[in-house]
């Protein structure tokens, strides 16, 4: 059963930080990464078409598939490398409050992704929560 991770998107101000982070590496000639310090213990279920949300500036705004999650060797210790499909996919704006490392995430409790005409506008997180708990978004 495939599931999801949840991470901060540490120092990013909109979902532009996080394009341009990972620009900069595929020129480099790597793929989207990032190294995180525990390797999940639902590895199998993250590879079975699950995806990272990032937390930007208090809600959930955008995610990428996992393509592999990776062991690799640290200065002190291992680590887990998370690799990640390049494709930025917009989410709903989901309130997250902030914590630390990541926490895996329910396909029932992930905020759905934005279409295409829906991804255009770039609302943000207070106004979105508002706009939805008014029953008009």
């Amino acid at each position: 059963m495939t599931i999801h991770m949840v991470k901060l998107c540490v120092g990013a101000e909109d979902i532009e930080d996080l394009e341009n982070w990972q620009a900069r590496l595929m020129k480099q000639g790597r793929e989207p990464f990032h190294h995180t310090r525990m390797m999940p213990k639902q590895k199998d279920q993250l590879m079975d078409g699950g995806s990272i949300y990032w937390v930007i500036k208090g809600a959930i705004r955008v995610r990428q598939r996992i393509v592999d999650v990776r062991q690799i060797a640290g200065e002190e210790h291992s680590m887990c490398e998370l690799v990640f499909d390049p494709n930025l996919v917009r989410t709903y704006a989901k309130r997250k409050k902030a914590f630390q490392g990541w926490r895996y995430l329910k396909p029932a409790d992930a905020p759905r992704d934005l279409t295409s005409g829906e991804a255009a506008v770039n609302i943000p997180p207070d106004l979105d929560a508002a706009l939805k708990q008014a029953g008009v978004w």
